[in-house]
C-alpha cells in the first residue's frame, strides 16, 4: 500500500454498482479532507483501465488527489498527465479506505532497521559451486546483509576460496561458519569479513585476524557456561579485533528459556557489546510456520540490542525466513523506537490468516442484487457462508457442490471458472481470510499478483453461460 501524504480534497473514482458502498464508507471515514465521488459510466469499477478513466473523468477544481480502484490496470500517469493532479491507486477493496489513509502517516518514516541478517548456506561443501552462488544471490535479494558459508566438520571444501572470491566479486559480504583454522584462513584470505566462530578451542588463531578488517563471533566454550567467554573477549580486545557475542540460543526442549535468560545476562554484563543470535536453531527445529516465530525472535533481539541474527532456510516450513526477518526487523524497530504495538503499519507477516476479514451482510447483498441488470455471477463470503448472485438468482450456502448445482451452468469454461472461484471462496472461509472474486487471497508477503489477465479487463458484459464468464464484485 502506497503512503499518501495528507491531501485537502480527494476525488474517489468508482463505478455504478459500488457507488452506494463507497459513499457509505466515506461517510464513516471522518477524514480531515473534503471528498468527492466520480461515478463513471461502467457497472464494475475494477474493469476500468487508467486510460479509459482519463477519457471519462472530470476532476473538480481544487482536487489535489484522485484515488482510483486498486484493481485498475495501467499507469496512473495516464490520468495525472491529463489533469495535472496526483493520482494514486487505492486499496483493492473499498472497505479498506479508512486503513489506507490511517496508515499513511505511520508509513512516512517506516522502514528503518538496525539488525543485520546473516543467511547461512548450510553444508556448503556438499553443494555445487553454481548452486551456492544461486542461493547466495537469492538470499541477498531477499534482504540478507551477509551470506554465511556453512562448512561441514570433517568434510573437505577445496572450492571454498573460489566460492568466497566469486561472491565477494558480486558485491556480497561473506561470513564463514567453521571452527577449522585452515578454513577460516582460506575464507578470510579470499575476502570474508565475518568469522563464525571463535572460542577457547581456536583462540590461538586470533592474532592472524588482527588488522585484517574482520569481525568475529565470540562464543562460550563448548558445553560450558557464559563465563567461559570472558578470556576470549579479553584476548580479542587486546588484539583490537571487533566481535559480536553469541551466548547461543538453544532449541525448544533443550533449554530455550534459559538461553534467552543468558542473552539478557550477557547484555547486563557487556552493555555496549555487539551481539548475535542464531535464530535458525528455533525456526528449523520447531514444527510451526516460521513467520510468527521469526517476528517474536526479532522483537526479542530488538529489545535486547542484539544487532545480528543468523538464519537458515533448510527445512520447508522455514523457507522464506530471510524475507520474513527483513520485514520483522523493520516492523519491530518501528514498534520499539516509537513505543507502539507492532500492528496497523505492516501486515506482510500475516500470511495464513488475514489481519481483517471484510464481508458484506445478506441485507447488503440483496440490496446490491436489486441494482444488477445482467446475468453475470458475483461471489461473496462472510465468516461461514458463500453467496452467489446475479439478477435472477440469490444462492447462499456452505457446501460449494450444492451451491454450484443451483446455478444451472453447464458450459465447460464457465463451469471451470465458477468451480475455481467457489473453491477459493471455501478456502478463504476455512482459513479466516477475505475473499475477493478474481483476485488473489492475501498471503502477506507471499501474495502473488492478482490473476487479472488482459482479456478479463474488457468493458463488456457476458451471459450466464458465456465462454468468458465474469464475476463482477463491487470495488471502488
Amino acid at each position: 500500500m502506497t503512503a499518501v501524504a495528507a491531501p485537502s480534497r480527494v476525488l474517489f473514482v468508482t463505478g455504478k454498482l459500488a457507488e452506494p458502498a463507497l459513499r457509505s464508507t466515506l461517510a464513516q471515514l471522518k477524514a480531515p479532507f473534503a471528498t468527492d465521488v466520480a461515478m463513471l459510466p461502467i457497472t464494475v469499477a475494477a474493469l476500468m483501465t487508467t486510460e479509459w478513466i482519463a477519457k471519462h473523468l472530470e476532476v473538480p477544481e481544487g482536487t489535489d488527489l484522485v484515488l482510483i480502484p486498486g484493481l485498475c490496470e495501467g499507469a496512473t500517469a495516464s490520468i495525472s498527465d491529463r489533469f495535472t493532479v496526483r493520482v494514486e491507486k487505492g486499496p483493492k477493496d473499498l472497505r479498506e479506505i479508512p486503513e489506507f489513509f490511517g496508515q499513511a502517516a505511520a508509513r512516512e518514516d517506516y522502514g528503518a532497521c538496525d539488525i543485520e541478517i546473516i543467511a547461512e548456506i548450510n553444508n556448503a561443501p556438499r553443494l555445487a559451486r553454481a548452486d551456492i552462488v544461486r542461493e547466495a544471490l537469492r538470499f541477498r535479494d531477499s534482504g540478507a546483509d551477509y551470506i554465511d558459508i556453512g562448512c561441514t566438520p570433517g568434510l573437505a571444501f577445496p572450492e571454498l576460496g573460489d566460492v568466497v572470491r566469486e561472491l565477494v566479486a558480486a558485491g556480497i559480504k561473506v561470513s564463514i561458519d567453521t571452527f577449522n583454522a585452515d578454513e577460516i584462513r582460506t575464507a578470510v584470505d579470499a575476502g570474508a569479513t565475518l568469522v563464525l566462530s571463535i572460542n577457547g578451542s581456536n583462540l590461538e588463531l586470533a592474532p592472524e585476524l588482527a588488522g585484517r578488517n574482520v569481525r568475529v563471533v565470540a562464543l562460550p566454550d563448548f558445553g560450558a557456561p557464559l563465563e567461559t567467554i570472558t578470556p576470549t573477549l579479553e584476548r580479542l580486545d587486546e588484539l583490537k579485533i571487533p566481535y559480536l557475542i553469541d551466548p547461543i540460543i538453544e532449541p525448544i526442549g533443550f533449554g530455550f528459556m534459559a538461553s534467552l535468560e543468558r542473552y539478557a545476562e550477557a547484555r547486563r554484563r557487556w552493555p555496549d557489546a555487539e551481539m548475535m543470535m542464531g535464530i535458525g536453531n528455533i525456526t528449523e527445529l520447531t514444527a510451526a510456520d516460521s513467520t510468527g516465530i521469526n517476528a517474536i525472535l526479532i522483537a526479542i533481539c530488538q529489545e535486547l540490542g542484539v544487532r545480528a541474527v543468523l538464519t537458515t532456510e533448510v527445512i520447508p516450513w522455514a523457507h522464506g525466513s530471510v524475507r520474513e526477518i527483513d520485514i520483522a526487523r523493520r516492523l519491530m524497530h518501528h514498534s520499539i523506537t516509537k513505543k507502539i504495538p507492532p500492528k496497523r503499519v505492516d501486515t506482510r507477516l500475516v500470511t495464513i490468516k488475514d489481519s481483517r476479514i471484510l464481508e458484506y451482510g445478506e441485507a447488503e447483498l440483496r440490496e446490491l442484487q436489486s441494482r444488477i441488470t445482467d446475468p453475470n455471477f458475483r461471489i461473496f463470503t462472510d465468516r461461514d457462508t458463500i453467496t452467489v448472485l446475479n439478477r435472477d438468482l440469490f444462492v447462499r450456502g456452505t457446501d460449494i457442490q450444492e451451491i454450484f448445482a443451483q446455478l444451472g451452468v453447464d458450459e465447460p469454461t464457465h463451469a471451470f471458472y465458477l468451480g475455481k472461484e467457489l473453491a477459493k471462496a471455501k478456502l478463504a472461509i476455512t482459513l479466516g481470510k477475505t475473499y475477493r472474486q478474481e483476485g488473489s487471497l492475501s498471503w502477506g508477503y507471499l501474495t502473488p499478483p492478482d490473476d487479472l489477465k488482459s482479456e478479463h479487463v474488457k468493458l463488456t458484459q457476458h451471459s450466464r453461460r458465456s465462454a468468458t464468464p465474469k464475476g463482477e464484485p463491487p470495488a471502488i
